[in-house]
Formats: C-alpha cells, sequence, structure tokens
C-alpha cells in the first residue's frame, strides 16, 4: 500500500493521493518515531525502544501502514493506519491485517492501532460490527483536520499534511521557525528537511525557487538541508542564496522580494486567485497585481 513518494503533473487519482499520504507518513514515523507517542499522548522517549517499518501480511494481498515493533518485550506493540480516502471496506480490511499478522508472528506483547483519518468525512458510514473494537483502548482514532498543534513541532508536521493550500504557507513558515529552535543540528535537519517533503508533495507542480519563495525559506539555516543542497548543484539559487545568507540585508530584502514576485505568475497560472497568492506569498495585493503587470518592476519599487 505504501509507495514511493512522487510529484506530477497530471491530476491525481484517488489511489494516487492515498498512496502518497501513505508514504509521507511512512517517512514521517520513520525519520522521528517520536512523532507518533505525541500523538497517543504518550511520552515521546518512548520511540528509542522501538523500531518500525511496514509489513505485508502473508498469502494475502494486505499490508499494514506501518508497525511499531517494541524491543523490550513487555511493551505494547503498535500498529498505524493512515485513511485520506473513504472506504466501506476499511475496518472489516484492517481488523482482517491485525488478526492474521497476530495469528503469523504470535507476539507475547498486547497491542493498540492508532488510525489516522484525514477527517470524519474519510471515516465508513456503517461502524456498527466494530462498535465493540472501537470503543475499547485496542483502537485510537484520530481526525487530523482536528489535531490542535500547538507547540509541538511534530504534531505541526502531521497537521501540515492536510492543511489548505492556502494555510499551508503560513504553517510551514511557523514550523521553520520552531524547527530553527533546536538546539540539535542533526534533529533540526530532519525536521526541515520532512517539512520540505511535505510542501513538495502538497504543490507538486511548485518548482524549488517558488516553494522557497511561498514560505521564506531563507530565514532559517537553509545551508543544512538536502533541498538546499539540491538546488545550489543545479545552479538555480546559488547566487541569491549565498548573498542572503553571507548578511548582506539588503541584497537579501530585495532577493526575498523577487523571489516572491517570480512566483507570482506561476501560482496565478495554477488558479490560485489573487488574494489567496498574496496571503500565499505574504504580499499585499497591490503588490501581487503590480507584478502580473507587463512592464517591468524592481523589487524597490514594491517595498
Amino acid at each position: 500500500m505504501l509507495g514511493l513518494l512522487h510529484a506530477t503533473r497530471a491530476l491525481p487519482t484517488p489511489w494516487d493521493l492515498e498512496m502518497k499520504t501513505d508514504s509521507i507518513f511512512y517517512q514521517l514515523f520513520l525519520t522521528e518515531p517520536a512523532i507518533f507517542f505525541e500523538l497517543l499522548g504518550l511520552d515521546p522517549a518512548q520511540a528509542e525502544g522501538y523500531a518500525f517499518s511496514s509489513a505485508e501480511v502473508k498469502q494475502t494481498n494486505f499490508r499494514l501502514d506501518g508497525i511499531f515493533t517494541p524491543t523490550p518485550p513487555h511493551r505494547t506493540r503498535y500498529f498505524v493506519e493512515v485513511q485520506f480516502q473513504k472506504d466501506q471496506q476499511f475496518y472489516s480490511r484492517l481488523f482482517s491485517e491485525i488478526l492474521l499478522y497476530l495469528r503469523q508472528h504470535a507476539p507475547n506483547q498486547p497491542w493498540q492501532a492508532l488510525v489516522l483519518f484525514s477527517s470524519r468525512q474519510a471515516e465508513p458510514d456503517n461502524l456498527t460490527p466494530f462498535q465493540e473494537l472501537l470503543a475499547s483502548s485496542l483502537v485510537v482514532r484520530l481526525y487530523l483536520d482536528e489535531l490542535e498543534a500547538g507547540e509541538q513541532v511534530g504534531a505541526g508536521i502531521v497537521k501540515l499534511v492536510v492543511a489548505s493550500p492556502t494555510d499551508a504557507p503560513a504553517l510551514a513558515r511557523a514550523l521553520f521557525q520552531k524547527a530553527k529552535q533546536l538546539e540539535d543540528a542533526q534533529a533540526r535537519s530532519r525536521i526541515i528537511e520532512l517539512i520540505e517533503t511535505v510542501l513538495v508533495y502538497k504543490f507538486p507542480n511548485l518548482s524549488r525557487e517558488e516553494i522557497q519563495a511561498m514560505v521564506n525559506i531563507t530565514d532559517i539555516s537553509y545551508k543544512e538541508t538536502r533541498y538546499y543542497q539540491q538546488a545550489k548543484e543545479e545552479g538555480k539559487l546559488e547566487g541569491k542564496l549565498e548573498g542572503e545568507l553571507e548578511g548582506k540585508l539588503k541584497g537579501k530584502l530585495e532577493g526575498k522580494l523577487e523571489g516572491k514576485l517570480e512566483a507570482v505568475s506561476a501560482l496565478l497560472t495554477r488558479g490560485f486567485g489573487v488574494t489567496e497568492v498574496a496571503q500565499i506569498l505574504g504580499l499585499t495585493i497591490a503588490q501581487v497585481t503590480q507584478a502580473t503587470s507587463s512592464s517591468p518592476t524592481s523589487p524597490s519599487d514594491l517595498a
């Protein structure tokens, strides 16, 4: 069920969206397993005693999205399933997968399942056959559009996955600022790259320059990230970013604004309205309107 994250310019099918969402969460939990325990309201430090993986149930076409297998044998084994499209057979498939897995592997630990729905609309309509299981502590259901990110970066990244294209840039900017404050350089780099991965998933038709301009990505320690290194190697952002990151304040401000103005036409042609583009890029409506005119305009004229 889990597939590699990919970007496409064709209109995505529901299956494409499900595959991309699954791989986003697989990468999220594999890279930062503490996020899973945050969602359950548990101590994130528990992640140190678990190994995360995806598992195929033998002799069936079933695949569990993810399993947190405890290293200490007395701890709970966790199953995680992500569902963004309504599937009336979802619960029958989920519990079949879990029970078949338990039969095949015969673990000695207790178990619990976390189900991540994009919203309540993605949950099956008929819950009657599963009421006892759903009412028990064996199953935890979370509706991501109702999730309160709070101060936790992990929950904020999960919230970013389901955020609308209009709300996502502001949320991403806030997450980047939180990531910048992390003292652990490796953890900071991992979190930043996860945020970037979600943005690429949400805006598959935008270039690196356009995503950078959209979220003011140069406000952080950008050279630490793989995203910056890829852009630098391709020669697309090197000159502008080097000028900004060397502390040339005037060039930094003008470079930021220029990058935003270059992204205006691309966003407009992809169906965003003038007001939406202004909100996404942090510009005024007048700046967006002026940027669409045929006469060349310098960033200083619009500041």
